[in-house]
């Protein structure tokens, strides 16, 4: 969440207020956040120096956030970093949704890592697709496996979906 922040602040400097305005309207699309949440992250980064405060406006205080150069940076080494994490989809589209902060250069390689763990975990859905064909199911589990089966065939279309729809961006950005 953090990442997602600093993108949002480098767009525009903003309230926490307008951070939540923001995760609402736009971000909630791949990443859902409470206000308590967005509140603790934009306090471990102000407390790491990655943002801090541009201004302080009216009579209730109401803080503005900017990034910092070390946020900058930060968010320039995560986004071009290979995703990482257990929800590759939202790893995915937070690079996609953020991808115009970065260099015209810098663009189609973020979007290569992201293919490239699109197929890493393509290939072990497929491979345990593979494996379970092999497997003897018992009579009583069979229904059971049938839908697990169904959840495993959704993953793998997911993926190639998913993949296909990368590969595309990418060619289109790079022309």
């Amino acid at each position: 969440m953090a990442h997602v922040i600093l993108g949002l602040l480098l767009i525009a400097p903003k309230s926490f207020y307008d951070l939540i305005k923001a995760f609402e309207s736009g971000v909630a699309l791949f990443y859902s956040a409470s206000s308590g949440s967005i509140k603790r992250a934009l306090d471990g980064l102000l407390a790491r120096g990655l943002i801090e405060v541009a201004s302080i406006e009216g009579g209730r205080g109401r803080k503005l956030y900017r990034v910092t150069d070390a946020g900058r940076e930060e968010f320039r080494t995560w986004m071009t970093a290979k995703p990482a994490g257990p929800d590759l989809e939202t790893a995915a589209l937070a690079r996609l949704y953020f991808l115009g902060l970065l260099e015209h250069s810098e663009r189609v390689p973020v979007l290569h890592r992201i293919m490239a763990r699109i197929e890493t975990e393509l290939a072990t859905l497929t491979d345990l697709d593979e494996r379970l064909d092999t497997v003897s199911i018992p009579e009583e589990h069979r229904d059971i496996a049938t839908h697990q089966r169904a959840a495993l065939s959704y993953g793998i279309a997911s993926g190639r979906f998913m993949l296909d729809w990368f590969r595309d961006h990418a060619e289109r950005l790079s022309r």
